[in-house]
């Protein structure tokens, strides 16, 4: 930050941002029947997703196991869709770290707090389930 600019501000300018989405995390935090159709609780996520309100010009959705099936991986307007190639946590923390050192401030959707731990080792800043699920209802 520049004398005179306010935070998430350099010279004026915003600081460029990254939404990182543990959608196991988020899928589970609600009691919709999510584990009888996981690929369709990823694909109403994502849908959500495309249409909230949320802050950053970039939300990363980490998919894994059964979920990928729901959404093909890529870049879907400002919502880009990884599959996770082994456990979700790792391409969390690899989407963290990628956004952070590209100078992006990052946010991490989580509740879990070994991953929690690890993602602020590379400066995010953490939130709960709650948090994102209460700006997409």
């Amino acid at each position: 930050m520049t004398r005179g600019s306010r935070p998430g501000e350099t010279k004026g300018k915003p600081i460029p941002s990254t939404l990182v989405v543990d959608a196991a995390n988020v899928v589970g935090a609600r009691p919709d029947g999510w584990w009888k159709d996981r690929a369709g609780a990823a694909r109403r996520l994502h849908e959500e997703l495309l249409v909230a309100d949320v802050p950053g010009d970039e939300v990363v959705l980490v998919l894994e196991g059964g979920a990928k099936a729901g959404v093909k991986p890529g870049r879907d307007a400002h919502v880009r869709t990884v599959h996770a190639p082994r456990d979700g946590d790792s391409a969390i923390l690899a989407e963290a770290r990628r956004a952070a050192e590209q100078g992006r401030q990052v946010t991490v959707v989580t509740a879990d707090r070994a991953l929690a731990a690890n993602v602020g080792g590379v400066g995010a800043r953490v939130v709960g389930p709650s948090w994102l699920l209460d700006r997409l209802a």
